[in-house]
């Protein structure tokens, strides 16, 4: 099993930092990333909605598992191409810097079915989603710092 831990501090309180990241728009701030909506059905993010993640060679549909704001968040990826087997990824916001800031902790835990190349395709996968990952935070730096 994978286990994938990225952190990034950002100078906005943890409630926008909340808004901004649980709005699955936001993870169009990844460069493979050209489509991120909630699913039919699912009207906002919350416990037990929906969201869909289209991009170059990707397909995601993951659940909200937990939705504690502006704390928490956790998701599962229910379906996905390549195929992914994932014990789930959970969203910390900490409030720094007497609450200015807040300390982005994102840790996620997978591995790949045989059909998608298995524990080979780990190395590969961990790298494309870490700069993913990062690439989210820093959007969302990016959004509230200027703001």
């Amino acid at each position: 099993m994978m286990e994938l831990h990225v952190e990034r501090t950002i100078a906005a309180p943890p409630e926008r930092v909340f808004d901004w990241l649980a709005d699955p728009k936001s993870l169009k701030a990844a460069p493979p990333v050209f489509g991120a909506k909630l699913a039919d059905g699912s009207s906002e993010p919350r416990k037990g909605a929906v969201r869909v993640v289209t991009g170059a060679g990707i397909w995601f549909e993951e659940e909200y598992t937990a939705f504690d704001p502006p704390r928490s968040y956790s998701y599962r990826i229910l379906r996905s191409v390549p195929g992914f087997v994932h014990e789930g990824g959970t969203l910390t916001f900490s409030p720094v810097d007497a609450g200015a800031g807040t300390h982005v902790d994102w840790v996620t835990r997978y591995t790949h079915p045989l059909w998608s190349g298995g524990k080979a395709f780990e190395p590969v996968s961990s790298r494309l989603l870490r700069w993913s990952f990062r690439a989210v935070l820093d959007g969302c730096a990016k959004a509230l710092e200027t703001s």
